[in-house]
């Protein structure tokens, strides 16, 4: 037992294959964004939120390469992230940043693909959001930001999210002052875009989604979920609140285009039955596979 847990406690190190493939995601992750920056966002003056927002404001006034700040303004972060997540990370987080860096440094002298400031907000924000989503899904960051706010959530009654949104606000009407109003505008569009691009990359649009299902007929719904929707449930006892009761509470796991038939499935078969329905980013293990319905 005590060996069981020594093990648990240790950091299992990573194969070769498994840390090349981490290696070379963060590699064209940072190139995507070095891309979306010097191609795209810079040249028009456009931001994004985060260390990458006062890199840019900071480098067009001072005149100095946007990746000698972006390095600079990141390292602080990289020995937080070191302490409060892990050596793992911080390396992650330096390799990428590191990249990101010099790749703003080589494009510098590219001309920008699109003077077209909507276009750039629009197609520097995609690039940028997927990017820096390949980069968080290794294991690595690009951004400061956010374990600034882990601090900061710890010693204000301000959630993390909650930081990062005033933190970002700042940034982006500070470039109104900079860049004029109409390239802040632009900014709030090329912030959204990458936060949602981000998303996206992180979770994937294969998006599973988990149900609970409380009914007096749970086993006659357990078996139309399992025989018209091919997906395998699992019956969980429960007492209701109010009245006392037992209660067999169904839990499966499908994916968002099977969400409308497992509703009409419920629906059909007890339309007072309690369904709630919630997102989930991964799935692993176990029997989630679909099997062949006919």
């Amino acid at each position: 037992m005590q060996a069981g847990l020594e093990k648990a406690k240790q950091h299992s190190k990573l194969s070769l294959p498994k840390l090349v493939k981490r290696a070379v995601i963060i590699l064209l992750g940072a190139a995507l964004v070095s891309v979306g920056l010097e191609n795209f966002l810079v040249p028009n003056n456009i931001i994004d939120g985060g260390i990458v927002g006062i890199s840019i404001i900071t480098s067009h006034l001072s005149g100095i390469p946007i990746g000698v700040f972006l390095l600079l303004f990141n390292l602080p972060f990289l020995f937080i992230g070191y302490k409060q997540i892990g050596k793992t990370f911080a390396l992650s987080t330096l390799f990428a940043v590191s990249l990101m860096s010099v790749g703003t440094w080589l494009l510098h002298p590219v001309p920008p693909l699109t003077t077209d400031p909507l276009l750039a907000a629009v197609f520097g924000g995609i690039i940028l959001g997927i990017g820096v989503g390949m980069v968080i899904r290794s294991g690595g960051s690009l951004d400061g930001t956010e374990i600034m706010a882990i601090l900061f959530s710890k010693k204000t009654p301000f959630s993390v999210g909650e930081v990062v949104m005033f933190f970002n606000l700042f940034i982006l009407s500070s470039a109104g002052f900079v860049f004029g109003w109409d390239h802040a505008m632009y900014s709030l569009i090329a912030y959204y875009i990458a936060f949602k691009l981000i998303d996206i990359t992180i979770e994937g649009f294969d998006e599973s989604k988990s149900v609970w299902i409380i009914s007096e007929n749970s086993r006659e719904l357990g078996d139309a979920i399992m025989n018209r929707l091919g997906r395998g449930v699992t019956y969980l006892q429960g007492e209701g609140g109010f009245t006392g009761g037992n209660k067999l509470v169904i839990f499966c796991v499908i994916n968002r285009l099977e969400e409308a038939k497992l509703k009409s499935i419920v629906e059909e078969l007890d339309q007072s039955a309690f369904l709630a329905v919630g997102n989930i980013h991964d799935v692993k293990g176990g029997r989630f596979k679909k099997k062949d319905i006919h």
